[in-house]
C-alpha cells in the first residue's frame, strides 16, 4: 500500500516541478519536504489537530448523535406530511384486514 502511495507521490512530483525563485515559499518543494517526512516516519503518521472541533464548530461526540440511524429516523418522521402520518396510523397492521374491511 505505502509503495503504491509513494509511486503516485513522485509522479505527482514529476507533473508539479519545483519553482526555483521561490525558495523557502515554493509550494511544491514545501509538499515534497512533508510527504518524504511522513514517508520516513511510516504508515500510521497522525497529524496533530489544532482543535477538537470542525468547521461547523460540532465535536465528534455530536456529530455521532447526529448522525446516528435513531436521531436520522426522527427526523424522517418530523419531515412527513400530515396525510402520510395519517395514513400510516390508520392503516391496517395486517394485510389480510385491508381485504376484511372491504
Amino acid at each position: 500500500m505505502a509503495a503504491s502511495r509513494y509511486r503516485r507521490f513522485l509522479k505527482l512530483c514529476e507533473e508539479w516541478p519545483v519553482d526555483e525563485t521561490k525558495r523557502g515559499r515554493d509550494l511544491g518543494s514545501y509538499l515534497r519536504q512533508r510527504v518524504a517526512q511522513a514517508f520516513r516516519e511510516g504508515e500510521n503518521t497522525q497529524y496533530p489537530r489544532p482543535r477538537d472541533t470542525t468547521f461547523s464548530g460540532l465535536s465528534v461526540e455530536e456529530y455521532k448523535l447526529i448522525l446516528s440511524t435513531d436521531t436520522l429516523d426522527e427526523f424522517k418522521e418530523m419531515n412527513k406530511g400530515m396525510w402520510k402520518k395519517l395514513q400510516e396510523k390508520f392503516a391496517p397492521k395486517d394485510p389480510e384486514e385491508k381485504h376484511k374491511a372491504w
